[in-house]
C-alpha cells in the first residue's frame, strides 16, 4: 500500500501521470478505499459534516468520475479509464486528507475564518492534480487538462449546492 500511497502523492505534486499507476481493478478499488477512509475522517473530525453531506460527495464523486470517463471515451482513450480513475480517486483522497489534517490543526490556532482559508486552497488544488492527470491520460497540453477539471469542478460545486439542504 505504501508504494500506492508514493506513487499517488507524486501525481498529486505533478511529478508522475496516471500512466505511474498499474492497469488494474484491484488499485481501483484500493483507491475507492482510500477514498473512503477520507470521508470517514471528514466525518469524523469536522462537526459540521453530517451524514447528508456524506450522500452528497458520494454524489457528486460518482458524477465527477462520469465526467472524466466521458472525456476518455470522447477521445479514444477509454483503455486508459482504470489508470486514470484511480490516479483522480486516490490524488482526491490524498488531498481530502490533507484538508482534514489542516482543519483540525489550524482551527484551535488561528480560528475557524483563517483554517476555513486554507481549506479552500488544498480543495483548489484538486484542479490543477485532476487537469494533469486528465491531460497526460489523453495525450494533450496541460491547459486542456486543467479546463476540462475546471468544468468538471464548477459542475461538481453546482451540484453539491443543489443536493444541499437549505441552512
Amino acid at each position: 500500500m505504501l508504494p500506492l500511497i508514493r506513487t499517488l502523492l507524486d501525481i498529486t505534486f505533478l511529478k508522475k501521470g496516471p500512466d505511474a499507476l498499474p492497469h488494474s481493478w484491484i488499485v481501483l478499488y484500493l483507491t475507492i478505499g482510500l477514498w473512503l477512509a477520507a470521508l470517514l475522517v471528514t466525518a469524523a473530525l469536522i462537526e459540521r459534516f453530517q451524514a447528508g453531506d456524506a450522500a452528497i460527495a458520494v454524489v457528486v464523486a460518482v458524477v465527477g468520475a462520469a465526467c472524466y470517463l466521458g472525456v476518455l471515451l470522447v477521445t479514444g482513450r477509454v483503455s486508459r479509464g482504470l489508470q486514470t480513475l484511480s490516479a483522480i480517486i486516490g490524488c482526491g483522497a490524498l488531498i481530502s486528507f490533507a484538508m482534514v489534517a489542516e482543519l483540525a490543526l489550524l482551527t484551535p490556532l488561528l480560528g475557524a475564518v483563517a483554517a476555513n482559508f486554507g481549506a479552500i486552497i488544498i480543495v483548489f488544488w484538486s484542479v490543477p492534480v485532476k487537469g494533469h492527470i486528465i491531460a497526460r491520460a489523453i495525450d494533450q497540453h496541460w491547459f486542456t487538462g486543467i479546463a476540462i477539471a475546471m468544468a468538471v469542478f464548477v459542475l461538481q460545486v453546482a451540484l453539491s449546492e443543489a443536493l444541499a439542504p437549505e441552512a
